[in-house]
């Protein structure tokens, strides 16, 4: 008993002299922020009252931007009296726990939408998995069928954005017409006419991968042939040769035409429907090759001819297909008889609505697939009612609807089957598939084993890749890498095939960390990528050859690893003639640490790049010095400039340099907290030092995209939860999924 009341004692104390050594949160905020963001200045409309502690839960929108702005270190501005580190956080903390129990006691979802659009990308993948068409004719790719949505914060799938104008509908009416036509195979269907063209810089000297050994330059095309028919193939060609060449087209790897160049360029060749992929490629000649003619570019095209375009047209004398992945996904029975319809559409339907169907589901059909099978027999039947299902409500939007009698503002959970859609929408960018939906049918998907059971599986599978081309592509801009246009006096050597090959390379490096559940932090320190070898030319690794790709790693001290050694990341953050220190700073504030800058102010003058004596560039760190001078731009650029200087060795399409205009690049910066780095290496150890800054911007980038709205000050305590538990497991990727799959803004909302 004495030991036990001593031991007490001892904690009693241990516990006394730990708060007294926290800082008092009082104190700290009249010391460094209240003489600017008082009732009286108002500093950046923002008024601080260290009084309002006690009343944390009630002013939680303010106390939430303090939260960040503390942890980011934004505050107080450079140049100003600042606390240390441990004050820092020790405060940040206090606020924290206050604001995370307030959360806890009374949850707050937020508000969405009632009914909340399919993207464009996730009506493309429930295509895909709802009737087995993946790749569609040029003529009918979804970019031509769709407008592109709205995006907010780099996301395009945010439901207040995703709204029906007549003319969106009219093109969903266009859209379902000529899907249902392709997936039946109805042999009416309207001659196509697809022409596909290869860009003018488009190195055409090696093999495309997907098509035979032997070969090189060309194209390989992933189409979809409606019908069994004849089709045209027209091969243009550009350049001339010297010396006699040879094209093939090929099949799915079959060669059905061989023809010489300056011959024949358009044929009439048999294809099977269903998904195929048609080659079109030069026969590699054996002689030994020479650089100067192995370049089949614009800029010096050499003695070898390269591809323009292939022009696909047809079908001619079309006849409904016996076997394709669509039909056997749609035709689930065979006796062509109305109980036959029923279970078809019936399939359709529960996989199309993510729901158990109803005879009131099944009735909306069944005229239009009458008057289809009146005009032109049982497929033409299906083919109609399957055009009406696809510009279904039930199809086109996600629908949560409100329990009854239930107050507006009252938090609620969302049913299984509405969560089934939230997972699958989430991990897949695509409708559940029956395994989910058999569970959340049964009501077991609520069950916290079953749930987590669910989601690893999905991981798995394949379709889960759209965690890496939706939601990390938009994530990280990656996207725009297809817009960027390097100037070509500056940077001759880029070109199509290495525009596409540092996108791959990114995708392949994203796909990595998911796949082998690595740390998001791999992300910005892992010592490996993957190359081919027109990347790894640019890069300066040698003994790599070949279109594929491969996973290499990086010797001791490479500056290569992880996102910000990419060319694509470099480029996509440069401009067309030089890098741009401001750019790459602030992406990666804003895409890496959640701490985005305010915009600039209007009426900024351009960066002066021209030296005192003629003739004579200055560096960027010397521009960006007496541009940033204004007292006005001082305080953003003191956060942006010493992170983009620490990239500056890399131009603006990533290749490595050491000197810019001249001179020798200084590479050395600072952070707002005062800590030092030097070059990129430097700056990810600082990146580092707080390693749940860098979780937590993923945890609510992956919970943005999850619930499809903008996050809020009111789902930082769930962020904050995502990453406390997340830590116990490294922050690997499917830790930090999970915890938004189990969070409250994922598997609640509020009534409206």
């Amino acid at each position: 008993m004495f030991v036990r009341a001593y031991l007490w004692l001892i904690v009693v104390a241990l516990n006394a002299t730990a708060f007294a050594q926290t800082p008092n949160p009082t104190a700290v905020f009249n010391q460094y922020c209240t003489t600017c963001h008082n009732a009286r200045l108002k500093t950046a409309g923002f008024v601080l009252d260290p009084n309002e502690l006690s009343q944390m839960s009630a002013k939680a929108e303010i106390w939430e931007k303090v939260v960040k702005k503390l942890r980011t270190n934004a505050m107080p501005p450079a140049g100003a009296p600042r606390p240390d580190q441990a004050t820092y956080d020790a405060v940040a903390s206090v606020l924290e726990t206050e604001l995370d129990r307030a959360a806890a006691a009374k949850p707050h979802p937020g508000r969405l939408p009632l009914l909340h659009r399919l993207s464009r990308t996730e009506y493309q993948n429930a295509i895909r998995d709802l009737l087995a068409i993946d790749a569609l004719p040029k003529e009918m790719d979804y970019s031509l069928l769709l407008p592109p949505d709205n995006s907010s914060s780099g996301f395009d799938n945010l439901a207040d954005l995703l709204f029906v104008s007549p003319t969106t509908m009219d093109r969903y009416l266009d859209a379902a017409e000529r899907l249902s036509r392709l997936a039946v195979g109805d042999p009416t269907i309207p001659v196509m006419v697809n022409t596909y063209r290869l860009a003018q810089e488009l190195p055409q000297d090696a093999r495309v991968e997907e098509l035979p050994f032997g070969t090189r330059g060309g194209v390989a095309i992933h189409t979809s042939f409606p019908v069994d028919g004849e089709y045209s193939v027209k091969v243009d060609v550009a350049g001339a040769a010297r010396d006699p060449h040879q094209f093939e087209i090929s099949v799915d790897g079959e060669r059905v035409q061989l023809a010489n160049v300056g011959g024949p360029t358009e044929f009439r060749i048999p294809v099977k429907a269903g998904p195929r992929l048609v080659g079109v490629t030069f026969i590699e000649r054996s002689e030994a090759r020479e650089e100067a003619t192995l370049r089949p570019r614009m800029r010096g095209r050499g003695n070898q001819p390269a591809l323009a375009s292939v022009t696909i047209s047809g079908p001619y004398d079309g006849q409904t297909p016996n076997d394709t992945p669509s039909r056997r996904r749609i035709f689930v029975c065979s006796t062509q008889d109305l109980p036959c319809a029923k279970q078809i559409l019936s399939t359709l339907e529960r996989r199309a609505y993510r729901r158990p169907v109803t005879d009131g589901d099944l009735q909306d059909l069944l005229p239009f697939y009458t008057a289809g099978r009146t005009e032109a027999g049982f497929d033409r039947g299906i083919q109609r009612a399957l055009e009406r299902l696809l510009v279904s409500p039930q199809f086109l939007f996600r629908a949560e609807r409100d329990p009854a009698n239930l107050a507006p503002g009252t938090a609620y959970r969302i049913t299984d089957l509405e969560l089934a859609s939230r997972l699958s929408f989430f991990l897949w960018s695509s409708i559940p598939d029956d395994e989910l939906l058999e569970a959340a049918a049964r009501g077991k998907l609520k069950d916290p084993v079953v749930l987590e059971k669910q989601t690893l599986r999905m991981l798995t599978d394949a379709r889960s890749e759209s965690m890496v081309t939706n939601f990390a592509a938009q994530w990280l801009f990656l996207r725009d890498i297809e817009a960027k246009q390097p100037d070509g006096l500056s940077f001759p050597d880029f070109d199509e095939g290495l525009r596409g090959a540092m996108h791959r390379e990114t995708e392949l490096f994203l796909d990595s960390v998911l796949r082998e559940n690595r740390s998001v932090l791999d992300l910005l320190t892992a010592n490996y990528t993957f190359v081919n070898a027109r990347l790894a030319k640019h890069y300066g690794i040698p003994n790599i050859e070949g279109s594929f790709f491969r996973r290499v790693t990086f010797p001791e001290g490479s500056m290569r690893g992880g996102l910000l050694g990419q060319g694509s990341i470099l480029t996509l953050t440069s401009y067309a003639t030089r890098t741009s220190p401001v750019v790459r700073g602030k992406w990666v504030l804003e895409n890496l640490l959640s701490a985005a800058p305010p915009p600039p102010p209007p009426n900024i003058p351009a960066l002066k790049t021209e030296g005192a004596e003629p003739g004579k560039s200055l560096s960027m760190r010397e521009a960006m010095t007496k541009h940033r001078a204004e007292s006005s731009c001082a305080s953003c650029h003191a956060r942006m400039d010493p992170i983009g200087f620490a990239m500056e060795n890399f131009d603006a399409i990533g290749r490595w340099r050491e000197k810019d205009a001249g001179n020798s690049i200084d590479a050395s910066g600072a952070l707002p907290d005062g800590s030092k780095f030097n070059g990129l290496a430097g700056l990810k150890q600082a990146l580092l030092k707080h390693p749940e800054q860098f979780a937590g911007t993923v945890a609510e980038k992956l919970l943005m995209y999850a619930i499809g709205r903008n996050t809020q000050y009111y789902d930082a305590p769930a962020v904050r939860a995502i990453v406390r538990e997340s830590a116990k497991n490294n922050y690997t990727f499917s830790s930090l999924i999970m915890g938004v799959v189990k969070s409250t803004p994922f598997q609640m909302r509020e009534a409206q």
